[in-house]
């Protein structure tokens, strides 16, 4: 994955041919050799099984227009895939798949911050890389493609607490990868937490800034003052 397109979702699109046949007795797409009972059977990195589609859709359409006005018919549609798929592997229906969507999210971020800390030996200069990635799929985009976990989260604030849980263990997670690299750095303890929490809320914050302005300058000033923040704590 590009690490340009930090907060971009994978392409939800579904591969042509597998995924418009009739549904198998269980409601999953079936009978064309690609998505066995479980939907994953057949699947390839390539190709992936009917829940893959679905729930790369869901962070796709959430990502782009919200919780609220993502219809699950629409989800399906863009993952080519029948209702009785989507419902089969998510009974709970949308609030269920909007979870799976969010972990989703939670899970590739975390590894595309570990792959720039592991990228960059000083973490104030992985921050910058960081901003200019997000900068940089922000533009590719179009100014489309934000966070798919905030996105996706702020909607439903105060009504939904599964979505808002899985949002939460996200920005959670997100700060534990950045906390380690600062404690790999020499930074104590505190401070680490302390600034793993700033460096996340900041880049959150300058994301969706530049998202409406449709400009990268909040990024980039984001992340030229928090690698000035870190290195004072280097120095």
């Amino acid at each position: 994955m590009k690490t340009r397109a930090l907060h971009q979702t994978r392409n939800a699109s579904a591969p042509k041919g597998g995924t418009n046949g009739p549904e198998g007795a269980d409601g999953t797409d079936g009978t064309d050799g690609t998505d066995g009972a479980n939907g994953t059977a057949g699947a390839t990195a390539d190709v992936p099984g009917t829940r893959e589609r679905i729930v790369r859709a869901a962070s796709l359409l959430m990502q782009r227009q919200g919780y609220d006005a993502t219809p699950i018919k629409q989800i399906s549609q863009k993952a080519e895939a029948t209702l009785g798929s989507v419902y089969h592997f998510f009974p709970g229906g949308k609030q269920e798949l909007a979870v799976a969507a969010v972990q989703r999210g939670d899970e590739e971020f975390s590894e595309i911050l570990r792959e720039i800390f592991d990228g960059e030996p000083d973490p104030a200069d992985a921050v910058l890389a960081l901003t200019r990635s997000l900068a940089d799929g922000l533009r590719e985009s179009d100014w489309i493609d934000g966070c798919p976990v905030t996105a996706t989260a702020l909607g439903t604030a105060g009504r939904l607490p599964d979505i808002q849980r899985a949002a939460a263990e996200a920005f959670a997670r997100w700060q534990s990868v950045v906390f380690d690299e600062l404690r790999s750095a020499g930074i104590p303890e505190q401070d680490a937490d302390d600034l793993a929490c700033t460096v996340i809320s900041t880049l959150e914050g300058a994301e969706l800034a530049a998202q409406v302005a449709r400009d990268d300058k909040p990024l980039r000033l984001a992340g030229t003052h928090l690698a000035r923040l870190i290195a004072s704590y280097q120095s």
